[in-house]
């Protein structure tokens, strides 16, 4: 399994222009060493939450919902409702949302400094990025969303045009001046 993240993690590095990095935020303290250490959080929260899912596919569940940290996978129906709500938390505010989606089966995964401060860099700077407060990714696999909302992130204000290429995943940046840049077919609710 460690082979099979790290595999992914490479290819994702090469799909973001090297904006998913696994070695970004060791990159200030690595200079003149040989071995970088690697921090593949950014795709294995997402991917042990789709296991998990899958797991739970096979075992005959249909509706249910998957949280860990910012990233949500739901199957089905949010029973007795016919759908799924999901709030993305404003990055200032922490009692209000500046979306929310409303699926029945969709992967979400959201990056930002709010939570855990400045702790995804830009890689090809060494620095956090800028003008950006937060990305969410939606799409069919948890764990690209994931790895894909933090490479968006990283980019700072160039991501909402990357994201804008996504094929099967769609975007909503929030930027520093608060205003929302989203992907045509973002499921707001």
């Amino acid at each position: 399994m460690v082979r099979e993240v790290l595999e992914r993690c490479g290819q994702l590095y090469l799909e973001t222009g090297g904006y998913f990095d696994i070695r970004a935020s060791y990159l200030p303290v690595a200079q003149g060493r040989q071995q970088v250490p690697v921090d593949p959080s950014g795709l294995v929260k997402g991917w042990s939450i789709a296991r998990a899912g899958h797991l739970l596919d096979e075992a005959g569940a249909r509706n249910f919902a998957l949280y860990a940290g910012g990233d949500i996978l739901v199957r089905g129906q949010a029973l007795p409702d016919d759908s799924w709500r999901i709030g993305i938390q404003h990055p200032f505010h922490r009692d209000q949302l500046s979306a929310v989606i409303h699926t029945n089966n969709l992967a979400v995964a959201t990056s930002g400094a709010y939570e855990r401060g400045e702790h995804i860099m830009n890689p090809h700077t060494a620095l956090p990025p800028h003008g950006v407060l937060s990305v969410t990714i939606t799409g069919p696999d948890l764990a690209v969303a994931d790895a894909y909302a933090t490479a968006v992130y990283a980019m700072g204000t160039d991501g909402p045009a990357w994201a804008a290429r996504l094929a099967g995943y769609e975007a909503m940046t929030i930027l520093a001046d608060h205003s929302v840049l989203s992907t045509t077919n973002f499921p707001f609710g």
